[in-house]
């Protein structure tokens, strides 16, 4: 990674999985390698073979010594002498080999295992970081024993007892600084009786221990440093930490080390995505609006300092035209990003569950698994990239239409609308004399009343017979909601809770700015919703969309170009149709079967009801 936009990455074809990298800078000829055996040889990185130096474990370590010193798992070189190495083994012993003489100046050993070393700027002391939690600081020329043994996060016993063992400290860093005290940057280290605890980053720096809880595992660090010489003072300003699922940058000379805003999209799931939708040859003048509404969102807990990583050049992608991905997350978050370059960069953040009370505890929301997870979880997202109005479904069956003003706004009272869509079946013998899906009575369809338009968050209410009714799965805020610049709540809509039973998830929705309409459905029906006027328009049960007590057998035909279409254009069975006999037959009886008329009947009643909801909406659409 370079500076925001440059990104470069290879694959290898053996699939082998890295587990170290390191830059060749233009000097570097040499390439020390240490291996399992506990030997070095030293490569030419010029032509990559093998220059017959080897450092024999055996020659390393004590001559009387006859158990092995294990793996290396630490090579460097002196900073103030290239020609002195210092060697670290697993087992805990530390060799300083002079690579002249070809052998060893001095001998460090400690009884606990090492997982890495680094040296102080001046090439007279250097840490290890220990397996028992610990570090120790060695003087080069006082190999007897370490000046200083740490137990970062060990638990001082009483009477000078040795402190209890911690977790591995994985890794340690050793920067200076002109104007104080080191910085001793490390991974790992925590203790025992911390089950559960998130990973965790530690930066001591005087008397002060700071511990940066990460969300993944910490993969490897590295401190930047302002002075890129390792013989003077290295002056640290950020460590840069890789996770398993993301990158993150630490501000060390900012008071309480917050970390970077990280312009990179590995952050995409920040909050699990839920779903995504792709728009491309959006209006010109879009993504500017985006990314001007982004950019004046208030970003609490990152540091003031631009990203420090600044290397390369970037241009623009291939594309002639403005692409925008938009993604819903678990959290209830939706993320603007510009695909037209090479890179996604988030242009902007919508904060979906801000309308909505915060519930404190289980018992403040109905019980219902999925709502207990992730309550305001994004399932569909619909976008009109011209007008800018953004519709969303959340897996609570709430949906929420928004509207685009580049003017910070004061809402006393958001708006909301209920709506029950839930059917019930009345029992009825078929033709047949047998069990079938008769038609529906419909509750909280178009020839009944809806729930008006609540200007508060509905209480909870019970049926007659105990049974929760009426109560959304989430609580609207009832006091002013401050909106900033971007996308405003226009309207919430949710979907109730019918006898007992909660709402059933959306799974269609579609907005149609040009004449302010939203129609979403779920397996129980539809309903078509006016965001303007805050009302419902049409709900319509999915028994009833089919035309029949019997969806799954009925073959479905075309209209009649010949028949003269409802005033709303909505069904091509009016006033004054002549409905031919054939029909109105069930296509599983026969003309013989003793039960046609009753058929027919059931059949002409159900037109009846279409043709009531018919005129009833041409005279809703007609007032409004």
């Amino acid at each position: 990674f370079g500076r925001p936009g440059v990104e470069c990455y290879c694959q290898h074809d053996s699939g082998a999985a890295v587990i170290q990298l390191q830059f060749l800078i233009n000097e570097s000829k040499w390439l020390y390698v240490g291996t399992e055996r506990g030997n070095i040889h030293i490569v030419n990185v010029e032509s990559f073979t093998l220059s017959g130096y080897v450092i024999m474990w055996n020659k390393a370590i004590e001559l009387s010594s006859k158990s092995h010193p294990g793996p290396v798992v630490h090579i460097s070189d002196n900073p103030m002498d290239e020609g002195k190495l210092l060697i670290g083994f697993e087992s805990g012993t530390v060799v300083l080999w002079d690579l002249k003489s070809k052998k060893a100046d001095y001998r460090y050993t400690y009884d606990e295992a090492i997982h890495s070393v680094a040296w102080h700027h001046e090439g007279k002391q250097f840490i290890c970081s220990h397996s028992d939690g610990t570090l120790t600081i060695w003087n080069v020329r006082s190999p007897a024993k370490p000046v200083q043994t740490i137990t970062p996060h060990g638990k001082q016993l009483k009477d000078g007892k040795k402190p209890e063992p911690c977790k591995p400290i994985l890794k340690v860093e050793f920067k200076t600084t002109r104007s104080g005290e080191p910085f001793i940057i490390l991974s790992g280290g925590l203790s025992y009786d911390t089950v559960g605890r998130r990973p965790c980053l530690t930066v001591m720096h005087g008397k002060s221990t700071a511990v940066l809880e990460m969300d993944y595992s910490i993969v490897d660090f590295l401190t930047l440093c302002e002075t890129p010489y390792p013989n003077d003072f290295q002056e640290p300003y950020a460590v840069v930490v890789l996770l398993e699922k993301d990158l993150v940058l630490i501000d060390l000379a900012q008071n309480g080390y917050p970390i970077f805003e990280n312009p990179y999209p590995l952050s995409i799931h920040e909050s699990p995505v839920t779903c995504c939708e792709y728009f491309a040859d959006c209006p010109v003048d879009l993504i500017p609006a985006l990314y001007s509404v982004g950019a004046r969102q208030k970003r609490q807990g990152y540091s003031k300092k631009e990203w420090p990583i600044n290397g390369g050049n970037w241009g623009l992608g291939a594309q002639s035209y403005p692409e925008i991905i938009i993604t819903g997350h678990a959290d209830g978050s939706v993320k603007f990003w510009d695909a037209s370059a090479i890179t996604l960069q988030v242009l902007y953040k919508l904060k979906t569950s801000k309308v909505f009370e915060k519930s404190r505890n289980k018992d403040d929301r109905p019980n219902t698994d999925i709502v207990d997870e992730d309550p305001y979880a994004i399932q569909i997202i619909s976008w009109c990239p011209e007008s800018r109005m953004l519709c969303i479904a959340g897996v609570s069956a709430h949906v929420i239409i928004y509207r685009f003003s580049k003017q910070e706004v004061i809402t006393e009272v958001i708006p909301m609308l209920e709506v029950r869509l839930l059917y019930e079946i009345n029992d009825m013998d078929s033709p047949e004399g047998e069990q079938a899906p008769p038609l529906p009575t419909p509750v909280g369809s178009a020839n009944s009343q809806p729930i008006p338009p609540q200007s508060h968050p509905s209480t909870s209410s019970s049926s007659s017979d105990g049974l929760r009714d009426n109560v959304p799965c989430l609580k609207v805020k009832n006091s002013p909601l401050k909106q900033s610049p971007g996308y405003q709540t226009e309207l919430v809509i949710q979907l109730v809770w019918v006898g007992g039973e909660p709402p059933q998830q959306i799974t269609s929705l579609a907005v149609n700015s040009s004449y302010g309409l939203v129609v979403f459905g779920n397996c129980n029906g539809i309903a078509l919703v006016d965001y303007l006027q805050k009302a419902v328009l049409l709900n319509l049960g999915t028994i009833e969309l089919y035309g029949s007590n019997d969806p799954y057998r009925r073959e479905p035909r075309s209209p009649r170009k010949s028949r003269q279409p409802s005033g709303a254009g909505l069904c091509d069975i009016s006033e004054g149709t002549v409905v031919p006999e054939d029909r109105c037959k069930s296509p599983t009886s026969g003309s013989s079967s003793p039960h046609n008329s009753d058929d027919e009947q059931k059949m002409n009643n159900f037109i009846e009801k279409v043709k009531t909801k018919s005129r009833k909406f041409s005279k809703m659409v007609a007032s409004d």
